[in-house]
């Protein structure tokens, strides 16, 4: 059984996060800005915000892995904002040792190999390019530590999102740094697989100081 806390553990990702881990008998916490109307049994919630150093030094002290789900938007949405909060996790995980795992976004992936990325796409949309930046800076902000800091950092299908769930398949594939589509080229993934593919890299890594890409 590991210490799991999951950081945005209301929101869309990490509510599924929150949910497969306590079923795999895991001790959870989940920390957001407000409490949630119900939370799974035996989870434990605590409110917390982001940009609080003081909060994110304990949460590092006390879990084996966090996994932060927050995403920049409403008032995490400034550029740099969510940035400067992760990479303020990171160093207070590193000096306690704690696993970070970070839910980030598809538009730093590459649509083919020697290609341009998702982000820079002519049809990325518009409305998602400030997201899509600051999580590929956050991601850049971990390739560059060099503390022995224990990291991965998780890529979701480009359709990932709560306006689209999917079905819970029970399985996915992983990759690199290119973008995972099926044969008719849709990039998807539901919440409840990608928490199995959180999981599983928590339990079993295989993905250390790396980034790699989930879909189905």
């Amino acid at each position: 059984m590991a210490r799991i806390t999951v950081l945005g553990g209301t929101g869309y990702a990490g509510a599924h996060i929150v949910r497969e881990a306590i079923q795999r008998g895991h001790e959870v916490v989940s920390v957001s800005r407000t409490a949630p109307d119900a939370l799974p049994d035996g989870v434990v919630h605590r409110v917390g915000d982001v940009r609080d150093e003081a909060l994110l030094r304990e949460i590092a002290a006390d879990a084996d892995a966090v996994i932060a789900a927050a995403s920049p938007r409403g008032d995490l949405a400034v550029p740099g904002v969510l940035r400067t909060a992760y990479a303020t996790l990171a160093r207070h995980a590193a000096e306690n040792d704690t696993r970070l795992g970070v839910i980030g976004g598809a538009g730093s992936l590459r649509v083919a190999e020697g290609g341009p990325k998702l982000v820079d796409a002519p049809d990325f949309p518009d409305a998602f390019v400030d997201e899509a930046r600051e999580l590929e800076a956050v991601l850049d902000d971990l390739q560059a530590r060099a503390d022995g800091l224990d990291w991965f950092y998780i890529s979701p299908a480009a359709g990932f999102n709560a306006l689209n769930p999917g079905e819970a398949t029970g399985t996915y594939r992983t990759g690199g740094d290119l973008l995972l589509a099926d044969e008719s080229g849709k990039s998807e993934l539901s919440g409840a697989d990608l928490a199995l593919a959180v999981l599983d890299e928590v339990e079993t890594p295989a993905h250390s100081r790396e980034r790699f890409a989930v879909a189905y």
